[in-house]
């Protein structure tokens, strides 16, 4: 039976429809079954035919996101330059993602902020951004004097500024033009000779803050042991030009140090909201001062030959460095749960 124009009508915008995700669900009866008498032999059945189109989701397939060398993948959650994974926590990658969504456009605190915490959350709000968006930085070898991926705008947000590139997962990258960022020249100033915190070991915290412990507690051993042997450094320092200048300047610095070594112990132990970042501000002061006191072995001299002081000036030398690797690693932060 061939079937009249408003059905070959129908039938043909059902498939049309089924074309364009929709789901086409089709019910038949038989007319004998609708009929009181059974049909005529040599007769063809009749089947009542109806149609039900449902809305069906396209699927979707999950968005890469390519940046110099760097590829973000949306779904697996990872962050990988050249091919190597590199770790980066949820919420850090969360904002990298929001950011990658809307390049050269501004992501505002409040945004990321709702985003990450939803409303009745307890949390200081600048320190997780700030937290989230340094770990990006960090990820990526970014710098706020000098951003080549993240700007920061006072007071208003961030911004993407380096080019992206949207694909599929699994397919090849589309061809650009652009050339890939060059990795950023060595600046003097910023000290690029420091390690970040990718290229640091991975140990447990309860070791990491136990030997930052240790360091602060043999600088304030340094002190009180220097103003409790006054008269003995006096002598030791009268074979200087200016002795009086140089003990003062001991009795001054141990002063001073001594309730600086106390705020980091103490923050070390509570970490406070946002300690990495200061610890981080503060070490450079720390910097000059420990090194100076890397001299203390030779206060040391009526005890202690001049080989062994020079030795022990030597470890004493790298210290800073070493403190500064472990606050990187987490020393003043609290145990993730």
């Amino acid at each position: 039976m061939h079937p009249t124009l408003p059905q070959r009508a129908a039938l043909d915008n059902a498939s049309d429809l089924t074309r364009k995700n929709l789901v086409l669900t089709v019910q038949t009866a038989d007319t004998e079954r609708l009929c009181e008498r059974p049909p005529k032999p040599n007769h063809a059945r009749i089947r009542a035919v109806s149609f039900t189109l449902t809305n069906m989701p396209a699927p979707t397939a999950a968005k890469c996101y390519r940046f110099g060398v760097f590829e973000a993948n949306a779904d697996s959650g990872e962050l990988r330059k050249q091919g190597i994974r590199i770790k980066l926590n949820v919420q850090p990658f969360q904002v990298l993602l929001m950011l990658l969504e809307r390049p050269n456009e501004i992501l505002t605190r409040d945004e990321i902020a709702r985003a990450l915490w939803p409303d009745g959350t307890f949390v200081d709000f600048d320190h997780g951004v700030n937290s989230a968006v340094n770990r990006i930085r960090d990820a990526l070898g970014d710098q706020a004097r000098n951003p080549r991926f993240i700007e920061t705008l006072a007071r208003r947000g961030y911004r993407f500024v380096a080019p992206v590139h949207t694909t599929p997962e699994g397919s090849s990258p589309p061809p650009s033009p652009e050339p890939p960022i060059p990795d950023p020249e060595p600046e003097p100033e910023t000290l690029n000779f420091l390690a970040t915190a990718q290229e640091l070991p991975k140990a447990s915290q309860r070791t990491v803050r136990t030997l930052f412990i240790l360091f602060q507690m043999m600088y304030v051993g340094f002190y009180v042991g220097a103003l409790a042997n006054l008269p003995e450094i006096g002598e030791l320092f009268s074979v200087l030009p200016r002795p009086a200048a140089a003990l003062t300047g001991l009795l001054v610095t141990a002063a001073l140090l001594i309730p600086v070594r106390a705020f980091i112990l103490s923050a070390t132990i509570f970490h406070p909201p946002g300690i990495r970042a200061r610890l981080l501000k503060l070490w450079p002061f720390l910097l000059v001062a420990d090194e100076l006191w890397a001299l203390a072995p030779f206060l040391l001299l009526h005890h202690i030959n001049l080989g062994l002081a020079l030795s022990c000036t030597a470890l004493l030398a790298y210290a800073p460095f070493a403190q500064r690797s472990l606050i990187l690693m987490g020393a003043a932060e609290p145990k993730p749960s």
